[in-house]
């Protein structure tokens, strides 16, 4: 049986996937057409119903429960891991209403975090993630809100952390913070997706025991990335919670969910959100 699969080439990405996709492991007769593109595209495709699995941030999931359900494992979830508002100087929280900021993405989780933390902060304007802290330097925004690698090399460039949305979150919830997972279409009958769910977790479980063997694939799609900041970026984004959500991670996705439809940043959806476990 094939699949079309989404997934960033963000190192987290190709290393949970290239088990799977390079028949490592069993896949149990699974086969996948990959299609690699920013996170902010697979989300805008998801919109679409284009791909039948794809990473997805949390945010957009909020937008497209009737379509697709998540995986219980492939998550990027964890502590210490959140976004960061950055910019070339200190601000005062109380201005940051006032500030233009940088975000990668009107539907990443990032985004929503940043909603959350602060729900006056009307004035952003989306670029691609790799490009926003050149942004804040030339003084095209005041603010940027940065992902991924950018995390690790920011500092490099002069520029100042802000606020970190994860420990944000992490210290109003004491939850670990859901970042993006894996989801798959709900018209697939439940063995398939529970089928799914088993390879991913096998693909997982072989990428963190011989981390080694996924290199050269990470590397195809992280060609200009210092590869100190690529194992870290793995390590950061990688961990127990991607082999399965398990009880706490679940929770941390269902108050996830709680709080975006309290504040009516996502729509109600009175369902299933994680594929039963298999």
């Amino acid at each position: 049986m094939r699949l079309s699969l989404g997934f960033s080439p963000c190192p987290n990405d190709t290393f949970i996937f290239d088990a799977l996709l390079h028949h490592k492991i069993d896949t149990e007769g699974l086969e996948f057409d990959i299609t690699i593109a920013d996170v902010e595209e697979l989300n805008r495709l998801a919109f679409e119903g284009t791909l039948d699995m794809s990473k997805l941030s949390y945010h957009a999931l909020g937008y497209v429960l009737p379509t697709y359900i998540l995986l219980n494992s492939g998550s990027a979830l964890g502590n210490n891991c959140g976004p960061l508002l950055i910019g070339t100087r200190y601000w005062e929280p109380a201005d940051i209403d006032h500030a233009k900021i940088a975000i990668p993405g009107t539907y990443t989780t990032a985004n929503f975090l940043l909603g959350l933390a602060f729900p006056n902060a009307s004035n952003r304007q989306a670029y691609l993630f790799s490009e926003i802290e050149e942004a804040v330097l030339t003084g095209a925004v005041d603010l940027g809100l940065i992902i991924h690698e950018n995390r690790f090399t920011y500092q490099d460039r002069g520029l100042v952390k802000i606020m970190d949305l994860g420990e944000y979150w992490e210290s109003s919830t004491q939850l670990p913070i859901p970042l993006g997972g894996i989801v798959i279409k709900r018209t697939f009958p439940l063995e398939i997706q529970q089928k799914v769910d088993r390879v991913l977790s096998r693909s997982v479980a072989y990428a963190l025991k011989h981390p080694e063997g996924t290199l050269n694939y990470v590397r195809k799609y992280a060609q200009e990335m210092d590869e100190s900041v690529m194992l870290s970026h793995i390590q950061l984004y990688v961990n127990d919670f991607t082999i399965t959500l398990d009880t706490l991670g679940k929770k941390a996705v269902k108050h996830l969910f709680a709080r975006a439809i309290d504040l009516k940043l996502i729509p109600f959806y009175d369902g299933e959100v994680i594929v039963k476990p298999f």
